[in-house]
């Protein structure tokens, strides 16, 4: 979006403005600016600023007596001005740190609880979208036995999930044998994609082939079956408690209800990464239901390749330097347990 451009004091005032209503949810007056802008002007002088904002599209006067708040075109200038800039507080970023460094589940799980937890830093409803599926490839195979006719295939993937599932074999088979179809199956699979298995090795001994079958025939179908859920949203409850930022008491249900429909956020947020975009902001946003809504994404990597999205949504009233703070930290955090 073109941006009129603005003079020092003009940016230091809708800082100002875009700050205290961030923090009050007040319209904001001349006389308030004027104090806390520490720019040594009068009152007068940023009322006058204060109308040219208005007039270029910054700002906008709820009722005639009242004080000014931002506009989406005023939280654009601010986002890329001034909200980069910065991290967590000491006390947050210890919290995240802490989640991971204890973090021992599931992929999908470490998914679902990741969102939960950029929810309660970010003060908002959060969401964290999962590695694409495709991108997935077996680190490693194993073979363990457990019991004469048992054994348990163990599938490291590089997405960070591990895949388990108990093998029954018709005949016995010492842990040699298992050892060696493990082997055969671990040479053959590794790099290879996870939806797109190579057809079983052989290894030129009729038994442990016979092994290697069933626990090929295993991942297969295991792998058709096991992509983890596209979406996790976590703090969903906040956006009914923020309904007073909306526009209209509508709105966050009308978001609550888009979220249900993954397909929908997921391709919009991949839309939004795809044209380079870490936050969209209010009319910005190509969806009806996202119109008082903004959102702030980053992507993490998963063995350093591609990997999933995170990202907060709440009204435009939101404080984005801590929300894109939030968003970077976990999604660093994430990357890096992931790998």
């Amino acid at each position: 979006m073109e941006q009129p451009e603005l003079d020092e004091r003009k940016a230091a005032i809708l800082r100002a403005v875009v700050e205290e209503y961030v923090e009050t949810a007040q319209p904001v007056g001349s006389q308030s600016i004027a104090k806390a802008s520490g720019l040594g002007v009068s009152s007068a002088t940023v009322r006058n600023e204060l109308t040219v904002l208005e007039r270029e599209g910054y700002l906008r006067q709820p009722h005639t007596s009242a004080g000014r708040v931002p506009t989406d075109l005023g939280y654009r200038f601010f986002v890329d001005r001034y909200a980069p800039t910065g991290g967590l507080p000491p006390l947050q970023k210890r919290v995240v740190s802490d989640f991971f460094a204890s973090a021992h589940q599931a992929l999908e799980d470490l998914l679902h609880e990741t969102s939960h937890l950029l929810a309660r830093v970010s003060s908002h409803a959060a969401m964290v979208m999962a590695p694409e599926a495709d991108a997935a490839v077996v680190r490693s195979v194993q073979l363990v036995p457990l019991q004469p006719r048992v054994a348990l295939l163990v599938t490291v993937l590089s997405n960070g999930a591990v895949e388990k599932q108990t093998l029954h074999l018709d005949d016995d088979t010492d842990d040699a044998r298992l050892q060696a179809a493990g082997a055969a199956l671990d040479a053959s699979l590794r790099g290879s994609a996870w939806v797109r298995l190579p057809d079983a090795p052989t290894s030129g001994d009729p038994a442990t082939d016979t092994v290697v079958q069933v626990a090929h025939q295993a991942l297969v179908g295991q792998a058709a079956e096991t992509a983890p859920e596209p979406l996790y949203v976590g703090g969903v409850s906040r956006l009914a408690a923020e309904h007073e930022a909306f526009a209209t008491t509508e709105s966050a249900a009308r978001l609550l209800e888009m979220l249900e429909h993954q397909v929908v956020v997921v391709s919009l947020v991949r839309e939004l990464l795809d044209r380079g975009l870490m936050v969209s902001i209010g009319s910005e946003n190509r969806l009806d239901e996202l119109r008082d809504c903004s959102i702030v994404l980053a992507p993490y990597e998963a063995e350093g390749g591609a990997g999933g999205i995170v990202g907060v949504l709440g009204p435009t009233r939101m404080d984005y330097r801590h929300a894109l703070a939030a968003v970077t930290a976990v999604s660093q955090q994430l990357g890096r347990h992931l790998s």
